[in-house]
C-alpha cells in the first residue's frame, strides 16, 4: 500500500533503529497538529507572518519524513512575501493539510501509536 511518507526516509535519519524511529514518529505526532492547525489558522486571518513562521517551522519534518509537500510548503512561504490574496495558494494548503493529516494515521499505523 502507497504511504504518504516514506519510512526508508526515516529509517535512514535513525540510523535504522526502530525504536528511535517509534520515538521520532510520536515526537511528529505531538508537535506537528497545532503547527499545522496554526498555520492554516494564519492563512484563513491573513496573517501571513504567522503562516511563515509555521510553514518555515514544519519544512524540516516533514523533510524528513519524505512527505511530498515541500513544493506546497515553499509555495506558502512565497506568498507570505506577496500581495496576493489567500486564494492564490488555497490548492498548497489543501494538499499539504490532506497529505499530512494522511501521516498522521498512518504514522499511528505504522508503530502502535
Amino acid at each position: 500500500m502507497s504511504r504518504h511518507y516514506s519510512k526508508e526516509s526515516l529509517s535512514v535519519v535513525a540510523g535504522g533503529d526502530l525504536e528511535f524511529m517509534a520515538v521520532v514518529a510520536k515526537t511528529f505526532l505531538e508537535e506537528i497538529p497545532p503547527d499545522l492547525y496554526a498555520m492554516e489558522e494564519a492563512i484563513h486571518n491573513d496573517n501571513k507572518e504567522l503562516a511563515y513562521q509555521f510553514a518555515h517551522k514544519m519544512k524540516p519534518n516533514l523533510e524528513m519524513f519524505g512527505i511530498d509537500v515541500l513544493k506546497d510548503i515553499t509555495t506558502i512561504e512565497a506568498w507570505t512575501r506577496t500581495s496576493k490574496n489567500k486564494a492564490a495558494i488555497t490548492a498548497n494548503l489543501e494538499k499539504v493539510l490532506t497529505s499530512v493529516k494522511a501521516v498522521f494515521n498512518e504514522l499511528k499505523e505504522d508503530f502502535d501509536l
